[in-house]
C-alpha cells in the first residue's frame, strides 16, 4: 500500500465508486478508495428491489446489480480498494484510518473525495413519546435485517414516515406475509417518489394516513399498540382523532442525515439546509483539493443522479491532482458567484460558482418545500430573468435539476444569482 495517491475517496458506496472511476478515467494514475464495511456498495448491496439505473444505463437494475457494475469498473480501471476500514480524521489532504490488518495507519491524497453517505433519523431525533419496546426500526435496518440477514422483523406493522425506504418495505414487509396496517405522514404530502406510491401503497391497499403521527408507542417486552393522531396545520395533534393499531413492530421512515462528522472535523463549512458541505460548481468545498459528493452533500432521490454528480467530482479531484503534480497554479483571481434560494426552493447544490472555471455550464439541483403545479423556475441576476425553466408538477420528494449555459453565466453583472420557483397556474 503507498503512502501518497493521486485521489483517496472516503467510502466505497456508489458515490464513490463513481468517483474514484471517473478519477482514473480523467488520467488519475493512483486512486484509492476506503470503505468502512466488508463489502463495496454501500446501501445498493440491501436494496434488492428493481428501479436504478433507469437514468444511467437506460435499463432497470437491483440495487446490488448496480453496484456490482461499478464495482467492475473500479476493478477493470485498477481502482485499489481497501475494505473493513475506518476513516478516523481528515486533516487537509491526509487521512487518518485503522482496521483489524493494519493497525492505524496514514494516507496522503494530492486531491480528496468524501463519499461518506447519509444516514436514517432514529426515534430520539423525532421524539416518540410512550414505552420503549422492541420492535421499533428504522426502516433501513429493517431492510438490512430482511434482504441480508434473513430475520423477519415483525408481522404487524405500521410505518411512520413516507420517505421511499418505508415505502420500500410497505411492499417488502407485505410480500413476506406480514399485515401491513397503515403508513402514517405528518405533513400533508408524501415525501416518497410517485412510483412508489403507487408500486408500494397503492398496489397492495396499504392506506396512507397524510397529516397523521404516531403519538403513543405501548408494549412492556415488545410493541403492542401504536396510536396514531391527526395533526393540525401547527403540526400538532388534534385530540379525539386517535387511532389505535394493534400491532407488534413500528417502522421510521422519517429522513436522512448526511454523515458529515469527518467534514466538521476537518473544518470544512456545512450548508444548514442541506447538513452536508457547501461546494463549487465542480463539487469542490471550501478546502482546496477537496471534494464532496451524494447524499453526503445532500440527500438524492435516485441512485443514477448521485453517480453524474459524482462522476464529476472525480473528474474534478483528478484535474486537481494533476496541476499538483504539474505546479500549476490555481488561477489568483476568481469571479465568484453566490446562488440564493428564493420562492419554494428550499435550498441549490451547488451554493456558489467560479465563473471562470465553467466549461460548458452548469448543473443546479434543488427541492421546493411544497406540492406544486404549473410551475416556474426563475434564475434571476438580480430583478433580470436570465432563463427560465417549465415545470407540470413538482414535489418535496423528487429533486429538481436545471442546467444554465456557461453563455448566461458569463454575462452577469452582480455577484449573486436566485434561484425561484413559485405556481403561475396555465
Amino acid at each position: 500500500m503507498k503512502r501518497v495517491y493521486d485521489v483517496v475517496v472516503v467510502g466505497g458506496g456508489p458515490a464513490g465508486l463513481a468517483a474514484a472511476c471517473s478519477a482514473k478515467q480523467a488520467g488519475a494514475e493512483d486512486v484509492l478508495v476506503i470503505e468502512r464495511d466488508k463489502e463495496a456498495g454501500g446501501i445498493l448491496n440491501q436494496c434488492i428491489h428493481n428501479g436504478f439505473g433507469l437514468h444511467y444505463f437506460k435499463e432497470e437494475l437491483t440495487g446490488p446489480e448496480y453496484a456490482a457494475r461499478f464495482v467492475k469498473k473500479a476493478q477493470e480501471f485498477g481502482v485499489e480498494v481497501l475494505l473493513d476500514t475506518m476513516v478516523l480524521s481528515v486533516d487537509h489532504h491526509r487521512i487518518t484510518a485503522c482496521n483489524t490488518k493494519d493497525g492505524l495507519l496514514e494516507v496522503e491524497g494530492r486531491a480528496v473525495v468524501l463519499a461518506m453517505g447519509c444516514r436514517e433519523r432514529t426515534r430520539g431525533a423525532v421524539a416518540i413519546p410512550g414505552d420503549r419496546p422492541s420492535g421499533v426500526f428504522t426502516a433501513g435496518t429493517a431492510q438490512r435485517y430482511m434482504n441480508i440477514e434473513g430475520y423477519m422483523v415483525g408481522r404487524r406493522v405500521v410505518i411512520l414516515g413516507s420517505g421511499d425506504i418505508g415505502l420500500i418495505m410497505a411492499r417488502r414487509m407485505t410480500l413476506e406475509g406480514a399485515t401491513v396496517l397503515a403508513c402514517v405522514e405528518l405533513m400533508p404530502y408524501c415525501n416518497g417518489l410517485n412510483r412508489n406510491i403507487v408500486q408500494c401503497l397503492n398496489d397492495y391497499d396499504i392506506p396512507l394516513y397524510l397529516s397523521h403521527t404516531v403519538t403513543n408507542v405501548e408494549g412492556l417486552h415488545r410493541v403492542e399498540k401504536v396510536t396514531v393522531a391527526q395533526v393540525g396545520s401547527d403540526r400538532k395533534p388534534i385530540p379525539g382523532t386517535e387511532i389505535v393499531f394493534d400491532c407488534d413492530t413500528l417502522l421510521l421512515s422519517v429522513g436522512l442525515i448526511p454523515e458529515n462528522e469527518l467534514t466538521k472535523k476537518a473544518g470544512i463549512p456545512l450548508d444548514t439546509a442541506t447538513r452536508g458541505a457547501v461546494v463549487y460548481e465542480n463539487m469542490e468545498t471550501a478546502e482546496p483539493g477537496v471534494f464532496s459528493c451524494g447524499n453526503v452533500v445532500h440527500v438524492h432521490d435516485l441512485v443514477d443522479f448521485v453517480t453524474s454528480e459524482s462522476e464529476r467530482a472525480g473528474k474534478a479531484a483528478a484535474m486537481y491532482a494533476a496541476s499538483c503534480i504539474s505546479g500549476a497554479a490555481e488561477p489568483k483571481e476568481e469571479t465568484v458567484v453566490t446562488l440564493k434560494k428564493a420562492g419554494r426552493v428550499t435550498y441549490t447544490v451547488p451554493q456558489a460558482v467560479r465563473i471562470n472555471r465553467i466549461d460548458k455550464g452548469v448543473d443546479v439541483s434543488f427541492r421546493v418545500n411544497a406540492v406544486m403545479n404549473d410551475s416556474e423556475i426563475q434564475v434571476l441576476d438580480g430583478e433580470k430573468q436570465i432563463c427560465c425553466f417549465k415545470r407540470e408538477h413538482m414535489a418535496p420528494g423528487e429533486m429538481e435539476h436545471i442546467f444554465i449555459p456557461a453563455k448566461l453565466m458569463k454575462q452577469i453583472s452582480g455577484d449573486q444569482l436566485t434561484v425561484r420557483a413559485e405556481e403561475v397556474g396555465k
